[in-house]
């Protein structure tokens, strides 16, 4: 067991720059949700949103104190998140995204130095996101592994990027792209090159027309020819080289997801509170809040809901301790599987207790019921997960399938 190298100065940095972070986060959650309905109705892009996360410095969460960030730890990061998505769901798998990879990169400390701290000051001093270009229509998510098709081919000014990439969140707003690509090598290798947006060559093809999660703006991205500096390889190895990640950079994406839906739950539960408790039909002469069988179903939402919270801030809490193991990464898929599939049945309990009025779309329970299910698609996925649980407690290895 050992501390983590980054958000390591939670408490310090959080009450020196943000006494009332919660309060704050709070009010940009209410703020958020009044448009919500708004950007997902249009499949529309909340730029305002990010406008304000830029002016109350919550972009730079998990940014490095040295670089002008806060370096919060991941029980502060799951919290902002959660909240977050409370108010705008889209909004917070952006930020979520951005968050992961600033934390991430301040973790291993790969990328060049200077390029780091270029990045870092970017997103303090204002709107500069960046977010991973992974997924390709071929390969799919790398995730399961393959080599991608987009190529990096060495120039004498640096390196030439051509490819095509899917379900990139957050693309309207991205200052960067982080991209996913192999070298055209005899023996490739594999790795992430820094792509600024405006460029020659880049270009967004607004594709992202979804169920849920629609203000998120995951458009797909066709580079041609894009040349970059040498120092924009930011972490490039032999494919071998990736066959053992970091345990607790991949928990910390598990987590975080886990937070945000379960900030989409939440939010559904206190809508249909609200809405319980102002229905009033007249031949019961009373609110929908006294039937022993509506209080019993919002009973079976609370457990959900409270179960949640446990797994997500007692892991939490335990990484921020430096109280983990090497098999951080498999409990926190686990706190992921657990926490997205109690999401989805608070919901649905809630759609299933009240009939038509759950699935209107003048309601907010219908869009957080599309919401919360596109937690089935995020990396690692469920069958993954109970995959790798199985192995593990049969001990078998994946080299023994």
């Amino acid at each position: 067991m050992s501390k983590p190298p980054v958000l390591e100065a939670s408490a310090t940095a959080t009450t020196k720059f943000l006494p009332n972070l919660f309060e704050l986060v709070d009010s940009l959650a209410a703020d958020f949700a009044t448009r919500a309905a708004t950007h997902d109705r249009d499949s529309s892009f909340p730029f305002e949103n990010f406008d304000t996360l830029h002016k109350a410095k919550l972009l730079s969460l998990t940014i490095p104190v040295e670089f002008g960030g806060l370096a919060v730890g991941y029980t502060t990061a799951c919290k902002v998140i959660e909240k977050i998505a409370s108010g705008d769901a889209s909004t917070a798998l952006v930020l979520t995204m951005h968050y992961l990879q600033h934390a991430n990169a301040a973790r291993h400390r790969r990328w060049h130095p200077a390029v780091y701290e270029k990045l870092c000051r970017e997103s303090v001093e204002g709107i500069a996101l960046l977010n991973a270009a992974r997924v390709e229509p071929e390969l799919g998510t790398p995730a399961r592994g393959g080599l991608p098709a987009t190529i990096a081919k060495r120039t004498p000014d640096g390196w030439s990027i051509t490819g095509h990439k899917q379900y990139t969140t957050g693309s309207p707003i991205l200052r960067y792209f982080v991209v996913w690509a192999r070298t055209d090598d005899d023996e490739p290798q594999v790795g992430s090159f820094l792509v600024p947006r405006d460029i020659p060559g880049v270009k967004i093809v607004e594709t992202w027309d979804h169920l849920g999660m629609r203000a998120t703006g995951s458009h797909d991205l066709i580079l041609a020819d894009v040349c970059i500096p040498p120092e924009y390889a930011l972490d490039v190895r032999p494919a071998k080289a990736w066959s053992q990640p970091d345990p607790l950079m991949l928990a910390a994406g598990s987590l975080l997801l886990s937070a945000l839906y379960q900030g989409v739950a939440t939010a559904a539960r206190d809508w249909l509170v609200e809405y319980l408790n102002e229905r009033s039909p007249t031949n019961l002469g009373a609110s929908l809040a006294t039937l022993p069988n509506f209080q019993t179903a919002v009973g079976e939402i609370e457990a959900l809901l409270y179960a949640n919270h446990r797994l997500i801030y007692s892991l939490a809490a335990d990484i921020d301790r430096g109280e983990h193991h090497t098999n951080v990464n498999l409990s926190a898929q686990t706190v992921k599987y657990l926490a997205t599939s109690n999401a989805i049945k608070a919901v649905e309990i809630g759609v299933q207790l009240i009939g038509n009025p759950g699935l209107s779309k003048k309601n907010p329970l219908e869009r957080h019921y599309r919401d919360v299910l596109c937690s089935r698609i995020h990396t690692p996925q469920n069958d993954v997960i109970c995959s790798a649980l199985g192995r593990s407690a049969l001990s078998i290895t994946a080299g023994d399938r």
